[in-house]
């Protein structure tokens, strides 16, 4: 059997627990820097193991301050934590508008926590694309789990379903019938809903609603979504949230789900990321290549459509042959 690959020296400092070769890492990642895809590739086959827990809901559900909650939890049980915020982006700089966000209790000597502040960079689901690689640095640097929480930009956050294993879906009393509309958006990536706030008025209902629509199907893997109630005030209900959250990953485990998942969230990524280098080259062709040029002014001209330049240029330059 041929030995290992020889990490290279970045990739070696990750492993070895290098907080700052870390930071640097994860910063070439949120910018594109070549530098950082021979860190990535070598510490890909590290990866995949662990638990990615996506924490994704409307504004103001208070998904920061039940992040830290729950970090803390897992601190006291000695389980060391990494957490990705996907913050909007700023529309001058592209980068995040909250930074690092204050709210998020933690303590500045504690190596078992690290969080990452990062701009959704227009995502669409609030999800940047470097998300998927930055939650895999941090499994390579040794942490037990990996939280991403997201913007909050409600029904269309559901990009959370192609980076974590499990997504809880937080929300807050006095829902009334706007939890119907849940079925077109979030019901459909939740394992988990997280009534929050429920110290306040209307939890019950909120809950009873959830709950109703719960059991109206399954997931295509068999899971039913499960209810529980929080409140970060209180504090009130961690301990059932986490539970929840283990019972999914058991789940996962015991039903073959967590592998059919992640060749899913792969699959979506390589589709991604060639669509991204095509849309890249697409566009700098239109703007020096004499025929694509031509094909615009047509478009522009009104002589073509849009749908047709895009067939004959698939056609023309992509297809396989």
């Amino acid at each position: 059997m041929s030995p290992a690959p020889r990490l290279p020296p970045a990739a070696r400092a990750i492993v070895a627990g290098d907080r700052r070769a870390l930071a640097r890492a994860i910063t070439a990642v949120e910018n594109d820097d070549p530098a950082a895809r021979p860190i990535v590739r070598a510490l890909y086959p590290r990866t995949g193991k662990i638990p990615v827990i996506g924490l994704t809901g409307p504004l103001g559900v208070g998904k920061s301050s039940l992040l830290s909650l729950l970090i803390g939890r897992l601190r006291t049980a000695g389980r060391s934590v990494g957490a990705i915020a996907v913050d909007p982006s700023s529309p001058f700089s592209g980068g995040s508008v909250l930074g690092d966000r204050i709210r998020l209790e933690r303590r500045a000597d504690d190596d078992g926590v690290y969080f990452r502040s990062m701009a959704s960079r227009g995502e669409a689901g609030g999800i940047a694309a470097a998300t998927r690689e930055v939650a895999r640095l941090l499994e390579a640097a040794g942490f037990d789990l990996v939280f991403v929480e997201t913007v909050g930009s409600g029904q269309v956050d559901v990009a959370i379903r192609e980076v974590a294993t499990t997504s809880v879906v937080v929300l807050v009393p006095h829902l009334g019938d706007d939890v119907q509309t849940l079925k077109a958006g979030l019901f459909e990536i939740a394992d988990i809903f997280d009534v929050n706030k429920s110290d306040l008025p209307g939890a019950d209902r909120a809950a009873r609603d959830l709950s109703e629509l719960a059991s109206l199907g399954r997931s295509a893997d068999g899971w039913t979504s499960r209810i529980v109630r929080t409140s970060t005030t209180a504090p009130m209900g961690l301990d059932e949230l986490w539970e929840a959250i283990e019972a999914h990953e058991r789940f996962l485990d015991e039903s073959g789900g967590r592998v059919a998942g992640e060749r899913r969230r792969l699959a979506r990524e390589i589709a991604d990321r060639v669509r991204e280098h095509v849309g890249r080259d697409v566009t700098v062709r239109l703007d020096r290549d004499r025929e694509l040029r031509s094909l615009l002014d047509r478009v522009v001209a009104r002589r073509t459509d849009p749908i047709s330049a895009a067939d004959r240029l698939y056609r023309q330059r992509y297809r396989a042959r």
